[in-house]
């Protein structure tokens, strides 16, 4: 699952085609850049939250838990897919793929001539999906290695951003958030799936997991540049967001 980060960069797997990397260069220039310019770089909001991920073993481990029955984004998979609405020959980003829970799935709504980038930071994850997708013929995904503060991905190489419980790993929720929209076409959309934090109605271990609430996040993202076009409502226990990239001249 995740968005936290490594340093380390060994060589993925990709499922049909070049599996893609970020540039380490470039985030520590832009780092660099801002210590220069006098701008504080943004501080890890959960340190140290995706450690867990990186374990010996974590990605059969955490298939486990993230594809169990007791998890509602798993039993409400395909209302999910299907709520996004997508068509055939888009690209989408499964952005903190994880262990690959919805990438064949997107793979096979958008088609062969569509594309799937599976960005995560951990490299057992993303070993895993490639595996996945070569197992079911889905030559259109390509696996991304991302970083803390960034995907990974090319600027406008998308036309929809899908994050499904990912949002309360991102350590660096502006950084991340602004990348994903650089990701974006303009006039494409980002839905992001996550736990509801609710005083005294979440249970309390997750209310000690996930950092902030729906209306946190909402603003978090619209200050990253996105706008707020809706909300499904047929999950219980996980909110569904979906924001967009507004073109250039647009007018909210």
């Amino acid at each position: 699952m995740g968005c936290a980060g490594s340093s380390a960069r060994p060589e993925v797997p990709a499922t049909g085609r070049q599996s893609a990397t970020p540039s380490i260069g470039a985030t520590a220039a832009s780092e660099a850049a801002s210590a220069t310019d006098g701008a504080v770089p943004e501080q890890s909001v959960r340190p140290g939250v995706n450690a867990k991920y990186f374990e010996p073993g974590a990605a059969r481990t955490w298939t486990e838990v993230f594809e169990g029955e007791s998890r509602e984004v798993f039993r409400h998979r395909d209302a999910i897919v299907a709520a996004l609405g997508l068509a055939r020959g888009m690209a989408v980003g499964d952005i903190g793929a994880g262990t690959g829970l919805f990438t064949v799935p997107l793979a096979r709504a958008v088609g062969p001539e569509g594309q799937v980038y599976a960005v995560d930071i951990v490299p057992a994850f993303l070993e895993r999906v490639a595996m996945r997708a070569q197992k079911a013929g889905a030559t259109q995904v390509t696996t991304v290695l991302g970083e803390e503060r960034r995907t990974g991905l090319s600027p406008a190489s998308l036309d929809l951003a899908f994050l499904c419980n990912v949002y309360h790993h991102i350590e660096y929720p502006h950084s991340y958030m602004t990348s994903v929209l650089e990701a974006l076409r303009p006039g494409g959309r980002l839905v992001v799936v996550d736990f509801e934090r609710i005083e005294g109605v979440t249970k309390k271990s997750m209310l000690l997991h996930v950092r902030a609430p729906k209306e946190t996040v909402i603003e978090e993202i619209l200050g990253a540049g996105f706008e707020l076009l809706g909300e499904e409502d047929f999950l219980k226990q996980n909110y569904f967001l979906t924001f967009w990239r507004p073109p250039e001249g647009h007018k909210p």
